[in-house]
């Protein structure tokens, strides 16, 4: 794999890649509290849904190492405290949530002898298992879709689901990065993804280290590659993924669904079983994120629309389930609807 998005620091600390230097620098930094570990994810030096999750975990850990010599009951508060810190970061990715309510009950469940010390390294070791299961998950949605990706295969994709994401290959970028290591031939199309470039900037970035052709494209010239017969085949990731088979992906992505069905192009949905919420019935319960206008109405520092107008700025959409081929989980190509997913 060429990039590891998120790791263990020697100290124990955090240790991330800024996103938000790619592609110009490759800064890293070390994230030694719960709330630098919050301030990274609200700010997009963190970003995907699953490593978003990851990061949670593991900000859970360096936010309540400091404790380790407090009462239980004292440590058990102090974790309860910075999972709410982490877990209102951002609202639409389940994993967030998810990984939090792991590890809340991980340390819950603890015998009530044990004291904060030895909570505090069970919350680590569930911290890591979450990670290197995440890394797994990644290695099977890669599997699932690989049959999908024959050599001389032309894939569209949207904004960045690969490994920096993630805390293994990817999800939708999964399937690629398996086919190109099977020596297949493989182009990739890259949706700029605006308003923060997550495809120009992080996904092409990716793909040109791992040695992976890939053309950037603007967001509006998707429909009329697929006019041309360009495109055969769109992977998408998801931030959650109702039972009924809707979807949160960033913003763009239901355009996308609707130009693929009209152009007869295989559309698929890549994301791990813990991104699908089966106690929503459909997408219209997914919480939307509204970023400040800022993202819009500037850019590289400029400002790109007059001060005075205002902006809508929606972080993601719901493509409804009608408009999906199919979608490749850690366990395999499934159909909504979809009864198992994230526990309680």
């Amino acid at each position: 794999m060429s990039v590891q998005a998120i790791a263990w620091s020697p100290s124990g600390a955090v240790h991330i890649i800024d996103q938000r230097a790619l592609p110009e620098a490759q800064i890293e930094r070390d994230l030694e509290s719960g709330e630098a570990v919050a301030d990274a994810i609200r700010t997009l030096q963190v970003r995907g849904a699953p490593l978003i999750g990851i990061a949670a975990a593991m900000g859970l850990v360096a936010g309540t190492r400091e404790l380790r010599g407090a009462p239980r009951d004292a440590f058990l508060a102090r974790i309860d405290q910075v999972a709410r810190l982490l877990g209102a970061t951002r609202p639409t990715a389940v994993n967030l949530r998810w990984a939090l309510a792991r590890m809340v009950r991980a340390a819950a469940q603890t015998p009530e002898t044990w004291g904060a010390s030895a909570i505090w390294e069970r919350l680590q070791a569930e911290a890591t298992a979450i990670w290197e299961e995440d890394r797994a998950m990644c290695r099977r949605i890669g599997e699932a879709g690989l049959p999908l990706v024959p050599t001389g295969t032309k894939v569209l994709t949207h904004c960045n689901a690969g490994a920096l994401a993630t805390g293994g290959i990817g999800t939708a970028l999964a399937p690629i990065y398996l086919a190109h290591d099977a020596g297949r031939q493989v182009d990739v199309f890259v949706d700029e993804t605006r308003p923060v470039l997550q495809g120009a900037r992080l996904t092409a970035w990716e793909l040109w280290r791992a040695g992976i052709p890939c053309t950037v494209i603007a967001d509006g010239a998707a429909g009329s590659l697929m006019r041309q017969a360009r495109v055969d085949l769109v992977i998408v990731g998801a931030d959650r993924i109702a039972a009924n088979g809707d979807f949160a992906n960033k913003i763009g992505t239901y355009s996308l669904a609707v130009l693929a069905r009209h152009h007869g192009v295989p559309f698929y949905c890549a994301a791990p079983s813990s991104t699908i919420d089966a106690a929503l019935a459909d997408g219209d319960g997914i919480p939307i994120e509204e970023r400040g206008p800022d993202e819009l109405k500037t850019f590289a520092g400029r400002a790109v629309a007059p001060p005075a107008v205002t902006a809508l700025n929606p972080a993601f959409d719901i493509t409804p389930a009608r408009y999906v081929t199919g979608f490749l989980t850690d366990r395999g190509l499934e159909h909504p609807p979809f009864t198992d997913g994230v526990r309680p």
